[in-house]
């Protein structure tokens, strides 16, 4: 699997995406919808209508690169959340594409600086 420092944010947009988008159409719906620069080498997350399909976007330093994820069985269980986009933390993307259902979990109080 990826691992990503814990400096790294990721931002989830939560509705539907299409899958057909690439880098230029993704990066530009980050700065548009998101409000973020997507050369800040933050991870940008995109789910598909029928969650099965996740793409996950981000810069490293000379050019940008696209993470893309196909189940064969289930779907991604984002959380759940009126807002556009999600801030998440790593170990939480890890989860999701792990497939595991965050809802279901309890996240204990820990020291962070």
């Amino acid at each position: 699997m990826l691992n990503w420092p814990p400096t790294v944010r990721v931002f989830v947009y939560t509705q539907p995406t299409d899958m057909r988008r690439s880098f230029d159409r993704l990066s530009a719906m980050v700065q548009e919808i998101l409000n973020q620069d997507p050369l800040s080498g933050h991870l940008f997350v995109f789910v598909n209508r029928k969650a099965d399909r996740m793409k996950v976007l981000f810069w490293d330093r000379s050019g940008f690169c696209l993470f893309y994820k196909r189940l064969e069985q289930g779907v991604f269980h984002l959380p759940a959340t009126p807002q556009a986009c999600l801030e998440i933390d790593t170990i939480r993307l890890t989860l999701i594409l792990e497939g595991l259902d965050l809802r279901q979990t309890i996240q204990r109080k820990r020291f962070a600086l």
